[in-house]
């Protein structure tokens, strides 16, 4: 449903075959699982602790999963994002341990997540940060984790800024012409997701984030859903490093 992932065999065969800048990329930075307690009814909540490891950074970032869970890709991504913006990363197992495969999955997975628990727990990620020593932390996410963004930028007050990617999140969970942080959004052109992330929501989002005096970006891309998910079919490598660079500046400037 939200990313068509094409030519298994070779996504599976890329998983075990690292390139180069794979592996300087963990030699470089630390990499840890770690654990923060959560007011979500399940209790505390599994992360992926990620930062340079001769870092002295404090700005925090909470990158937030897909609706596949917490795979090897969104743990690339944030090393990556990680190492570019010299940030101290968590990326939060919202799923807990359970992982999706194919579409039919991840929409099982999403379609039971406990939406409201889920923003504890980046509540929870948001504090551990702070524990840690960082001054102010943001938090970006993608699919599912863009809404999730979205609506911690609304409702979690540990958040200084939000950089949601083609995800919002439904009325019931939050009021978006509340948020009182910046947010910097990205979506794609082409994305056919209606009722979550096509270009007539984004309008619907846009209209009620003037309507609220939120300080926003709104950046569109010639792209479908899922444009920076590397495997998918409609990874947009032009406009993933663009989005991507984009989102770093931003969290650099506001955290």
């Amino acid at each position: 449903m939200f990313c068509i992932k094409a030519r298994v065999s070779t996504v599976i065969k890329s998983s075990f075959c690292p390139k180069p800048d794979y592996f300087r990329r963990t030699m470089s930075m630390l990499v840890e699982n770690v654990k923060f307690a959560s007011e979500n009814a399940q209790g505390e909540c599994p992360a992926v602790f990620v930062k340079g490891k001769d870092s002295s950074s404090a700005r925090g970032l909470i990158v937030l999963q897909e609706w596949w869970g917490l795979n090897q890709q969104i743990q690339d991504e944030a090393k990556e994002i990680a190492e570019k913006g010299e940030f101290v990363a968590l990326v939060p197992d919202l799923y807990r341990g359970k992982l999706a495969t194919d579409n039919e999955g991840a929409g099982h997975l999403m379609s039971n997540l406990d939406w409201p628990g889920a923003v504890k727990d980046i509540t929870g990620a948001a504090k551990y940060l702070l524990s840690k020593g960082c001054t102010k932390v943001g938090v970006t996410g993608f699919c599912m984790g863009g809404a999730l963004s979205i609506a911690a930028a609304a409702l979690v007050p540990q958040i200084s800024a939000s950089a949601p990617f083609y995800g919002i999140p439904g009325e019931a969970l939050c009021d978006v012409g509340k948020i009182k942080i910046p947010l910097q959004c990205h979506f794609g052109e082409l994305d056919d997701k209606v009722g979550f992330s096509s270009p007539k929501d984004v309008e619907t989002l846009k209209a009620k984030l003037e309507a609220g005096g939120v300080n926003f970006e709104l950046h569109m891309y010639n792209a479908g859903h899922a444009f920076t998910h590397k495997g998918c079919d409609f990874y947009n490598k032009e406009a993933c490093e663009l989005a991507l660079q984009r989102m770093i500046d931003f969290m650099k400037k506001n955290l």
